[in-house]
């Protein structure tokens, strides 16, 4: 076998042996066929909402399972083509093989982004938030080129993004905003952002023209569906109203339609400004408090194998996910992912969703990212 084809190979055992580790291969498999005699009970369509749980994760198992023996079953007849080239010296079988390999290993690549977003909400809608952190006007910049990144990545992959809430910032940037992104998968292609953002610049804002490091947090949560139920006790809340703000024009109201919503006994708070009807938002940040607690016990029942459950609350500031280095000539480098891009406006414009598969794999291997220190 030539090295380009070997090449090839590995990288899609390399995919498949991922998605069978997330699948729990042994156990996805006793699975289907426990879920396959279920289905050929007549009794289950007593209970419609069962029965449409059960036929909903019997397909989503067919299809990953299939997908991977599919894959197999396809690379083994081109390895067999290839073999079959050599042996009798014809150099264009060979390299139709290899073209087929070469495909086969994109599929692969892509079926294992698509098998890995198996989570129990990772099809759903999402909430996207960003904070600024301390720096004043240069975090509020960042934060805001955070923004325009994350939105125009979402628009790229066809989802709708609403702006939810958004503060100003009193010079530049914003202090925080919140975008719901509606589309198949956004919340597991998302997911993997949350946490802290670190820039690395000569500041614009600086006559000295010093370097200066800002930071920016990044949380996302699910929306939840009618098949998740979220208790919230009246009690725990404290709701405030307020006038919403913006950029002006439209953007400012004249009656206090904004509401923020404090969760007491978690600390979590959600706003929202997006309606001129203080009835709507009100309804809208409710929905975001639920999603919220909703994220934080899954993110709970996860950790509790491990016991490093931590409250994002409670993340420091210097635990970065990513760091960027804002070179001269408006050179953003991400340091991750060693993506170079060509303005500020294009901090990994269009090559997200690579760091996104590899963050995904990372939380089904265990395995851990070393983030480059800048000086």
């Amino acid at each position: 076998m030539r090295a380009e084809g070997q090449a090839h190979i590995d990288r899609i055992e390399a995919a498949l042996a991922l998605v069978r580790k997330s699948l729990d291969w042994d156990r996805a498999l006793r699975r289907l066929e426990e879920l396959d005699a279920r289905v050929q009970d007549p009794s289950l369509w007593d209970n419609p909402k069962e029965a449409q749980a059960i036929s909903r994760e019997q397909k989503q198992l067919e299809s990953a399972i299939g997908t991977v023996n599919e894959i197999s079953a396809e690379m083994a007849d081109a390895v067999e083509f290839i073999e079959l080239g050599e042996m009798e010296g014809d150099d264009a079988v060979v390299a139709d093989g290899l073209a087929s390999l070469a495909k086969l290993a994109e599929r692969a690549d892509a079926d294992k982004v698509q098998a890995l977003l198996s989570g129990e909400a990772d099809g759903n809608d999402t909430y996207l938030e960003i904070h600024a952190g301390a720096g004043g006007t240069e975090s509020q910049d960042w934060a805001e080129m955070l923004l325009r990144m994350y939105a125009r990545w979402a628009e790229q992959r066809g989802f709708k993004v609403e702006t939810v809430e958004y503060q100003a910032g009193e010079q530049a940037g914003i202090k925080s905003a919140t975008l719901l992104i509606k589309g198949e998968n956004a919340y597991g292609y998302a997911k993997t952002e949350s946490g802290v953002h670190r820039l690395v610049r000569i500041s614009p804002y600086d006559s000295s023209a010093r370097r200066h490091t800002s930071f920016s947090s990044v949380w996302v949560y699910p929306v939840i569906d009618d098949d998740i139920s979220i208790e919230v006790n009246e009690g725990d809340l404290r709701i405030d109203t307020y006038r919403a703000s913006g950029s002006g024009g439209q953007h400012v109201n004249t009656t206090d339609s904004a509401v923020r919503i404090t969760h007491l006994p978690t600390g979590i708070v959600v706003a929202s400004q997006n309606d001129r009807s203080q009835h709507k938002n009100r309804a809208t940040a409710m929905n975001m408090l639920k999603a919220r607690l909703f994220e934080r016990e899954m993110a709970e029942r996860e950790a509790a194998a491990a016991g490093e459950y931590q409250e994002k609350t409670e993340i420091g500031w210097g635990h970065q996910i990513r760091s960027y280095v804002l070179q001269p000539y408006q050179m953003v480098k991400d340091l991750r992912t060693g993506v170079t891009s060509s303005a500020p406006d294009d901090v990994l414009d269009g090559k997200i969703d690579d760091y996104i598969a590899a963050a995904l794999a990372q939380r089904v291997t265990g395995e851990t990212v070393e983030v480059e220190d800048v000086e």
